[in-house]
């Protein structure tokens, strides 16, 4: 992996890069928000949306895009990664951040936890 320098916070690599320009190709570029979502049984994961900014954010240009994250969860990941693999995009930061999901998928116990595993 090698990824594009546009700010020691957020780093984007080629591969996720080509995809965003894709997707915004003939749109108008919409801000992109990382943030933390639910994930199941592995707990909360980072996340990427469109959104709007929003006070208590830092901003963070690279190339066209504009990169959105709420200043305490920045603190938070510390350096943020953004990829693609054929499964999507992957963020992944420098400080774990999420996880603790509540529920053992290997105990068969999830079924009536809610889990979706």
């Amino acid at each position: 992996m090698n990824p594009k320098k546009g700010t020691s916070m957020i780093n984007v690599t080629e591969s996720a890069q080509k995809e965003l320009t894709s997707y915004f190709e003939g749109k108008t570029v919409s801000p992109i928000r990382i943030h933390l979502a639910g994930g199941g049984c592995s707990g909360m994961r980072l996340s990427l949306a469109l959104d709007e900014p929003r006070d208590g954010d830092k901003s963070v240009e690279l190339e066209s895009f504009t990169f959105l994250i709420n200043e305490e969860l920045a603190e938070a990941t510390g350096k943020v990664t953004i990829d693609m693999t054929q499964y999507g995009f992957t963020i992944d930061s420098e400080n774990e951040v999420g996880g603790g999901g509540g529920c053992d998928c290997s105990s068969g116990g999830c079924g009536s936890s809610g889990c979706g595993c």
